[in-house]
């Protein structure tokens, strides 16, 4: 399924020195992850925000990209809309396809407007510069159309009424823009318990004819553009399970959706001492539950605070499982450039990791033990990916390791990457029995990843 960057972190503009610059930051980094094997990128939302200079997740004008004089200036806080057009461009010449993060619940930066029919008033009439999407208090709940829509207003913002067949036919016209004009391959959905599944449905299953005659690979028969499409529904499994079921009952262009149950999991294993093993494999996880629709990720820009935390300790042992197991992998920016995560040449980064998941990390996940701290996973592989087999140990005091069964016989199984907290000395390498028996060990509080070799 390749691996995914998200391309942005909070504030990461402001934080890098980069306000109206942060696309062409981007843009200068595009080689470097082309050469790492990144395949699709998460850029933050493009629009104009509420607050200019701020991450977007307050839309003023859905169809600023960068290019009208409002909020206070011209460019969005990452720049104007050529600076973003020279980017996807770059990412398409690279093999890269790049994903809109879409905020379709709610608005802001309205003016105060009276609701004849709540008889109230709210900050529910914008008129913005581009001409497109103006709207008023007929726009939002409660309204004519909707009272309530299941969710409360987020953060105070105007929440957008989708019964209302301007506001729905004004976010098709949007997805549209986006792919056709602008050059999204797809749409990372926010905040997706605040609107219909029927949205989502829609805009993944919209007839998109991009203005670059761009194709999805392997489907030269398909006239139109088939966007992926990913959605941001933080709860737990059955929640998530019940929204893409709604999405996808009907589709035949289905959405994914980021796995916080797993989320959630590897924090534990990474943080918390004692953590079972056992854990993270049970069922209620994407990866496991749903693998073909499944984002995993370690960390995201919303993990910043005490409410909600981001991995603390030893993290590679997060990114090891990711980029092993199924799923769409997301590497988070600032792990990979800010906390220097990446570690080029070595076996112990990412880096070594994402080769990893391209060049080994196929077929069926069968698990071949399992302790509380003890795991070890194969791969079977499948087509031109041979599969792996890969070893976690959280023991804190030594080596860990045994025999199990392989799908292969008489092989020799190479480490490929390792990483442990207090020995990082290479593994040894293990040949398979005639039986397909084979010993992996991993190091203290770490992992160890074997690769079948000619």
């Amino acid at each position: 399924m390749g691996v995914m960057m998200q391309g942005f972190f909070w504030d990461c503009h402001k934080e890098e020195n980069r306000i109206e610059n942060w696309w062409n930051h981007i843009r200068e980094n595009v080689p470097l992850l082309k050469k790492t094997g990144i395949t699709g990128l998460w850029l933050p939302p493009a629009h104009k925000g509420d607050q200019r200079l701020g991450m977007g997740y307050d839309p003023y004008d859905f169809f600023d990209l960068g290019e009208f004089d409002q909020r206070g200036g011209i460019p969005t806080g990452f720049g104007t809309r050529q600076q973003l057009v020279d980017l996807i461009r770059c990412c398409h010449e690279n093999g890269i396809q790049v994903y809109a993060d879409v905020v379709y619940n709610h608005c802001s930066g309205g003016s105060l407007e009276d609701n004849p029919d709540t008889a109230s008033e709210y900050y529910t009439h914008f008129m913005p510069a581009s001409g497109k999407f103006q709207r008023d208090y007929t726009y939002f709940n409660p309204s004519r159309y909707e009272s309530y829509d299941g969710h409360d207003r987020f953060g105070g913002f105007p929440d957008l009424c989708h019964r209302n067949p301007d506001v729905y036919r004004s976010l098709l016209e949007h997805g549209a823009f986006l792919v056709e004009h602008i050059g999204f391959d797809g749409f990372r959905f926010d905040l997706v318990k605040g609107y219909g599944s029927w949205i989502i449905t829609a805009l993944l299953e919209y007839r998109y004819k991009p203005e670059d005659g761009r194709k999805n690979q392997n489907d030269n028969n398909w006239e139109y553009w088939r966007p992926f499409g990913f959605g941001e529904s933080w709860s737990g499994d059955r929640e998530i399970r019940e929204w893409m079921h709604s999405c996808n009952s009907w589709s035949d262009n289905p959405v994914s959706a980021l796995d916080f149950p797993l989320r959630y999991r590897l924090k534990e294993l990474c943080d918390t001492p004692g953590f079972s093993l056992h854990e993270l494999i049970k069922p209620g996880a994407l990866f496991i539950d749903q693998p073909f629709n499944a984002v995993t990720f370690v960390d995201n820009h919303d993990f910043r605070d005490d409410v909600n935390p981001p991995v603390i300790s030893e993290k590679m042992l997060a990114y090891a499982f990711i980029l092993t197991h199924p799923g769409y992998p997301c590497i988070f920016w600032k792990d990979y450039f800010i906390y220097q995560l990446a570690l080029p040449g070595e076996p112990s980064g990412i880096d070594a990791l994402i080769s990893i998941h391209e060049r080994f990390a196929g077929g069926n996940t069968i698990t071949r033990f399992i302790s509380d701290d003890l795991y070890i996973m194969e791969r079977s592989g499948w087509d031109d990916q041979p599969g792996l087999i890969f070893v976690l140990n959280t023991r804190e005091d030594g080596w860990h390791g045994r025999w199990v069964d392989t799908t292969r016989k008489n092989t020799c199984f190479k480490p490929v990457a390792w990483r442990g907290r207090s020995n990082m000395d290479t593994p040894i390498e293990s040949i398979s029995a005639q039986d397909g028996r084979a010993q992996f060990w991993a190091p203290p509080r770490g992992y160890a990843v074997y690769a079948p070799m000619p």
